[in-house]
């Protein structure tokens, strides 16, 4: 497994003062998913949770709903000059019946840390239709609750505290108990290792839950929140048109 920090020397600068030092940085490598062999996508992510990421991202791209839908998922395929694993390919193994990808989930070309959906062929095509649709859930937040958050994931990003250079995404319960809190250079990366380990602890659709993330509340987002069927979607920063107009449809 790759390494979530590196060290690299860097000029500091504090009070108009610069010196040399050695600094943690945030670790971004990529990782290509593969689907019985074939080859899926490519996120460029920060090591670790793999499997959570490929269980998430197939989850909100609507290829699986549950965790018997996937055999198994196994390294594979990636050596570096001296023939040691990277741990940068994971092939998924689908279970029997269950249908492989349609052509409107593969990428025509690699998803940055910042985006989820380039390479889509078309808007409508991440329109997927969910499974678990959350509009009739009851939940309710208290405003004390909801305006906690915030403090809740930022003490849950122990790599964030080293490097100030990450996303983060945590799916609580509607009294503010943290279930899961994942970090990566990619906010799309870090909802998908949220949401795969949900779905790994049966725990999809994500009733009466709440998703905090750690910036902007996008379209991309709002999709994999539904896809999984969490009814509320909380970010730090503002949400941008489309995302309201997918939180509006999805009830």
């Amino acid at each position: 497994m790759g390494r979530v920090t590196v060290r690299r020397p860097v000029l500091h600068i504090s009070d108009g003062q610069g010196r040399r030092r050695p600094d943690a940085l945030a670790a971004e490598e990529p990782l290509e998913i593969r689907v019985d062999g074939r080859p899926l996508a490519v996120t460029m992510r920060t090591p670790g949770h793999d499997v959570e990421l490929a269980h998430g991202f197939l989850l909100t791209e609507g290829v699986i709903g549950d965790r018997e839908d996937v055999l198994t998922a196994r390294y594979c395929d990636s050596v570096d000059e001296s023939g040691r694993n990277t741990y940068n390919v994971l092939d998924v193994a689908l279970a029997p019946g269950v249908d492989p990808p349609d052509d409107s989930v593969e990428r025509r070309f690699y998803t940055t840390s910042s985006c989820g959906v380039c390479g889509k062929a078309s808007l409508d095509a991440v329109r997927t239709r969910t499974r678990y649709a959350p509009g009739g859930d009851p939940v309710t937040l208290t405003p004390e609750v909801l305006t906690g958050l915030p403090d809740a994931l930022r003490e849950a990003q122990a790599v964030f505290e080293a490097t100030g250079g990450l996303h983060a995404a945590g799916l609580f319960r509607a009294d503010g108990t943290l279930l899961v809190a994942r970090e990566d250079v990619g906010r799309h990366n870090a909802v998908d290792k949220v949401l795969g380990r949900a779905l790994l602890d049966g725990a999809v659709p994500a009733a009466g839950t709440v998703l905090m993330v750690s910036g902007r509340a996008s379209f991309e987002l709002t999709q994999k929140a539904v896809m999984a069927g969490v009814p509320v979607l909380a970010a730090v920063s503002a949400p941008s048109s489309l995302a309201v107009e997918m939180a509006r449809e999805a009830g």
